[in-house]
């Protein structure tokens, strides 16, 4: 199937001040597109792109002072296919982890291992281990916390989410990571696109979405404790340890979020 997606932004700044975006398509997916997503901005300004640490890829600009708008248009080609799912996927001993997987069972900023660890080993030691334990928290955490955008808090971390028990997208992976990363299963933080395809009208307006990709059986695989359902065409954008290294925009100066869609539907056949 062909899917159409990208973004709009637009900003409000008191005068020129640099930013960061991290809005394209990921790497693992270049292929399946169409086309380049360039990041377009209005008014044009000069646009330096680099990789971080993890691989994504980023966007350098300096925004000038008023109205500023920036966004990403794309299609790209996907095979129409649910998320992977092994119930059989088996749990690695620590020592015989890749050394490269190694920071992702460890705290981060959003992700406090040592608040929870206690917690996490009260409610799922005596869980089966591998595929089956990460559903199990994947489970609870769907069900601990109650899903609403007026909860969105940009400092919520996991610990307050389990105390608070709500949340948005971002709160759920958080707090499914680090009780993963408690019971000593690697768990990395992903944002990108979530789409409706397959799923029965009303829909809700698009934005953008975040889950976690836990390593079982020598790969990474996807979970999505906010929907707890495979989904048809999930995009990633960027991966980190937790929504401080994957933020969409970073902006180095005061500024006002004027306007903001997301997109991403199935083209119909010849369009």
């Amino acid at each position: 199937m062909r899917i159409q997606l990208g973004c709009e932004m637009i900003f409000q700044f008191n005068g020129p001040t640099p930013m960061i975006a991290l809005l394209n398509v990921h790497h693992s997916r270049f292929s399946h597109l169409e086309g380049p997503d360039h990041l377009t901005t209005s008014p044009s300004v000069p646009i330096a792109s680099y990789r971080d640490g993890f691989g994504n890829w980023c966007n350098r600009l300096v925004a000038p002072a008023g109205t500023f708008t920036l966004g990403t248009n794309a299609v790209l080609h996907d095979d129409g296919q649910t998320d992977p799912i092994d119930t059989s996927a088996t749990q690695h001993p620590v020592e015989a982890l890749p050394a490269d997987v190694l920071p992702y069972l460890l705290g981060s900023r959003y992700c406090e291992t040592d608040l929870l660890s206690n917690i996490a080993w009260e409610r799922f030691q005596h869980t089966p281990t591998g595929w089956q334990r990460v559903q199990a928290i994947c489970d609870f955490v769907h069900q601990h916390l109650t899903f609403g955008y007026e909860h969105s808090r940009p400092t919520r971390t996991a610990a307050e989410a389990y105390r608070e028990q709500l949340g948005v997208c971002r709160d759920y992976t958080h707090l499914a990571i680090t009780l993963c990363r408690c019971m000593n299963i690697p768990a990395r933080y992903c944002t990108g696109y979530v789409s409706d395809i397959g799923k029965p009208p009303p829909y809700a307006n698009m934005d953008f979405a975040a889950w976690m990709e836990v390593y079982l059986s020598g790969r990474w695989w996807t979970f999505d404790p906010r929907n707890n359902a495979p989904c048809i065409g999930r995009v990633l954008i960027a991966q980190g340890r937790d929504a401080t290294d994957v933020p969409l925009t970073h902006t180095f100066g005061p500024n006002a979020l004027g306007g903001f869609s997301v997109w991403i539907y199935e083209l119909p056949p010849g369009a």
